[in-house]
């Protein structure tokens, strides 16, 4: 319990692993994970005040605001062990989460360039991306894209250069990207539905599936509403 808000977990959760592109990538579901989900969103609606997300260049195309500590620990420690088994980790420890609540909000035409493209949220192969839908299927989902000039799914350290240079010489298309284009292919994707969580390696190429008719709204009980962990482990 949060205070008047019940955000405890199922007792049993169980997942389903999907592997994604050339590169196999897992990518880890979870159906049904709050004894009561709808209060999760109630929280994020009346206790917590979001702020825009992005910045000049970019960034995440929509607001933010911090999600319930109790929550984060709950379902990080829930979920560490299926996340373990799921990507073959072995030898490591949990060592940090990071939660916000997040709102797409931006329109397609107001996106600057980077938020045009599937990203990466960085190059260690030891964070991890955890997606909770608090909204249903009308919202989209995650996609997951390879990116054709270089043919890289995931992002290291040793091809971030390649990459980079790449992307420089490649026009963005206006508005959120949906399916495959002149230089991504779309390796698999999750829909959203109420109560879902989807983990992968944050070092995957994806992108939300933004429709270009998305009801797109900075309400929580209106707009596409999601808690964004990134979980972090370090080696033993």
């Amino acid at each position: 319990m949060t205070g008047d808000y019940d955000l405890s977990l199922r007792a049993s959760l169980e997942g389903a692993v999907d592997h994604v592109g050339r590169e196999r990538e897992p990518v880890l579901t979870i159906e049904r994970v709050l004894q009561a989900p709808e209060a999760l969103v109630d929280y994020a609606a009346r206790e917590v005040a979001f702020a825009p997300a992005w910045g000049p260049s970019g960034g995440y195309p929509g607001v933010r605001a911090p999600a319930p500590l109790d929550y984060v620990g709950a379902l990080a420690r829930a979920l560490s062990p299926m996340i373990e088994s799921a990507f073959g980790l072995s030898r490591v420890k949990l060592a940090r989460a990071q939660c916000n609540f997040s709102l797409v909000t931006l329109e397609p035409g107001a996106l600057k360039p980077l938020q045009r493209i599937p990203h990466a949220d960085t190059a260690d192969p030891l964070q991890f991306a955890i997606l909770h839908y608090l909204c249903g299927e009308r919202f989209g989902g995650t996609a997951f894209y390879r990116h054709r000039a270089t043919g890289f799914e995931t992002l290291t350290p040793e091809r971030i250069p390649a990459y980079q240079a790449a992307v420089a010489l490649e026009p963005a298309k206006a508005g959120y990207i949906v399916g495959d284009d002149d230089h991504y292919e779309r390796t698999g994707a999750v829909a959203a539905a109420f109560d879902r969580v989807v983990v992968y390696r944050s070092r995957t190429l994806h992108s939300g599936i933004i429709a270009p008719d998305a009801p797109l709204s900075a309400d929580p009980r209106a707009g596409r509403l999601t808690a964004n962990i990134f979980l972090n482990y370090r080696p033993l």
